[in-house]
């Protein structure tokens, strides 16, 4: 799930980390529910689509006029981004990250792995060989290229990382899922004619 609240202008403001003042709205991370059968482009947008049904149902929520961007999917996926190579920039810094094909799969032969990250863009026979040393039961996830993973290790290009146990891996593979969601098309379910993940409502501390 994605959270959601309305800015001072009406406009919608993502936020990812669900640390903002406001009532929460919340949002499924599906791009069928952003992007909709009936997706429209705002005018004077230059780029993107953005689902009617959508707009709609933050309006409803919102009990009023909502400002949603035409390019609210691209935002979100770079949000996501940026923020699973921050929390694998902490896990670097703790001692909790190995990179490398050798080094990681040395490490893990003796250590407990939380979850394993490859570049979305590595090589398959690479990515396959190296799966070969993962035990069976760990989490294997690409949301990064390896120039992206690079970047938080300092190197032009990073294919392999393996992360131990803890709260540092368990973020990221939340905000993985989450960024698969918004990447990958799905048939979108409907009850009684509506998105059934549209908008819900924030509570409890979100209200």
């Amino acid at each position: 799930m994605l959270r959601f609240v309305i800015g001072p202008d009406r406009d919608l403001v993502p936020d990812i980390a669900a640390k903002l003042p406001g009532r929460g709205l919340w949002l499924s991370a599906s791009r069928d529910v952003i992007e909709g059968a009936e997706a429209i482009r705002p005018k004077g947008a230059s780029s993107g689509t953005i689902s009617r049904e959508l707009v709609r149902a933050f309006a409803r929520a919102a009990r009023g006029p909502v400002q949603v961007r035409s390019d609210l999917l691209v935002v979100l996926e770079t949000a996501l981004v940026r923020r699973i190579g921050d929390f694998l920039g902490l896990a670097r810094r703790a001692g909790q990250a190995i990179a490398g094909f050798e080094k990681a799969r040395d490490w893990m032969r003796s250590h407990p792995v939380g979850v394993v990250l490859q570049a979305a863009d590595g090589s398959v026979a690479e990515r396959s060989r190296f799966r070969a040393v993962i035990p069976p039961a760990v989490l294997v996830l690409d949301p990064l290229t390896g120039a992206e993973q690079g970047h938080v290790f300092g190197r032009d290009t990073v294919v392999h990382v393996a992360l131990t146990p803890g709260r540092l891996a368990s973020s990221i593979a939340i905000d993985a899922g989450r960024l698969a969601g918004l990447r990958t098309p799905r048939a979108t379910r409907r009850i009684d004619g509506r998105v059934t993940a549209e908008v819900n409502h924030g509570t409890g501390s979100d209200g």
